[in-house]
Order: structure tokens, then sequence, then C-alpha cells
């Protein structure tokens, strides 16, 4: 128990990675822990897409840097080297909270492992898009599923980012 409880204590978002691939053998057990996931009423509908291949990571990549916003050239994913994408079934009972749950198993499992994560948005406005659409399909992935988040990965390039002190007031007792 304590060394989950550690993880979740030590586990930071990172946000500069450096361009070595992780060992499929990695990404896999990494996988796993997100297939783990509690999911309402045990649906199991998340599905995880893993992209190692970088021509399809630096498209990803620029899709999610034009609905964020930023200029040409930057990269949302902070030069990771592999992106785990979870997409939720939306026919399952709670299908936002389930993906949810996939992406934090999956980054506590990087964490136990010496890799870093981090959780990047805007998969729901890549993948309601024309384009990620024909991603989706290219890849035979058909129904109606929505786009939770990209759990990226990869090895730490710098300091690991100190925890934030946690906010008093937030728990309330109802004995």
């Amino acid at each position: 128990m304590e060394n989950i409880l550690t993880a979740m204590q030590t586990r930071r978002s990172i946000r500069q990675y450096k361009p070595d691939m992780l060992p499929k053998e990695t990404i896999d057990k990494i996988i796993e822990a997100g297939l783990w996931a509690a999911s309402g009423r045990g649906s199991q509908s998340s599905i995880i897409v893993a992209v190692t291949d970088k021509e399809l990571r630096d498209r990803l990549s620029e899709m999610n840097c034009a609905i964020g916003g930023w200029e040409p050239g930057f990269d949302p994913f902070y030069g990771a080297p592999v992106v785990l994408i979870v997409l939720a079934d939306m026919s399952a009972p709670t299908p936002v909270y389930d993906g949810s749950l996939v992406i934090g198993n999956m980054m506590l499992a990087a964490h136990a492992l010496g890799v870093g994560s981090c959780w990047i948005h805007r998969a729901k406005e890549e993948f309601e898009s024309d384009e990620g659409r024909a991603i989706l399909k290219k890849l035979g992935i058909d129904g109606e599923y929505e786009g939770i988040g990209h759990c990226i990965l990869g090895y730490p390039d710098g300091e690991i980012p100190k925890a934030a002190a946690r906010e008093p007031g937030r728990v309330f007792y109802a004995e």
C-alpha cells in the first residue's frame, strides 16, 4: 500500500523529454495498467491507441497545436516519443470518467517504471474532426468514440518538478 501512495505523491507531469524511444515491453506494461482501470458497470469500453510512429505522432502534434491556438511548430507533446490516446465508447454508461481513470492508471504505472508522463488535452477536438476520424478509420477503429486525452510518455530530460503544497480545507467529514 505504501508504494502506491508514494507513487501518487511523487508522480509529476513532465514537459521535457529525451527523444529516445521506450522499449515496447515498457509501453505494454503501461498500457496494461490502463486496461485494469475501473469502469462504470465493468464495461471496459475505453480503448487505447499507442502511437510510436513518428510521422503520425507529429501529425497529431500539429493538429493539437492548431486546436490549442499556438504558433505553428510548437509541440504540445513536449518532445515525448510515445503518445497513448485514450478514446471512450460513447455508448458506455460513464465514458469520460472511465477514460480518465485509464489515463490516471497509465501515468502512475509510467512513474513506477521510471518513465515520465503528462496528460495532454484536446483529443476530443482532434477526433471530432474529419482528419481525426480518418485516422481512426485507417487504424480500423469504428464506432462512436470520443477522445478523452493523450498520455504522453518518454524519459524525462531535466529535473523532475517539485510538488506544490496541498491546499488546506479540501476535505469535509460527515460523521
